[in-house]
C-alpha cells in the first residue's frame, strides 16, 4: 500500500510541473511586454519633441522681436 501511494505522489508531482504555463503563453506576454514598453518609449519622445518644438518657437519669437526692434530704430 504504502508503495502504491509513494507511486501516486511522484505522478502527481510530475503533473504538477507539467501544468506550468506553455511556451505560447510566455511568449505572448512578452510580446506583451515589450509593447507596452515600445509604447512608453513612444509616449516618451513625444513628450521631449513638444517640449523642444516649444523651445524653438520660444527662441524664434524672440530673435523674431529682436529683429524687429533693430529695423525700427
Amino acid at each position: 500500500m504504502k508503495k502504491v501511494f509513494a507511486v501516486l505522489a511522484i505522478v502527481g508531482m510530475f503533473s504538477f510541473v507539467a501544468c506550468g504555463p506553455k511556451a505560447e503563453e510566455k511568449a505572448a506576454e512578452a510580446t506583451e511586454q515589450v509593447q507596452d514598453a515600445a509604447a512608453d518609449a513612444a509616449a516618451a519622445t513625444e513628450a521631449a519633441a513638444t517640449e523642444v518644438a516649444a523651445a524653438a518657437d520660444s527662441t524664434a519669437a524672440a530673435i523674431v522681436d529682436s529683429a524687429a526692434a533693430v529695423v525700427a530704430q
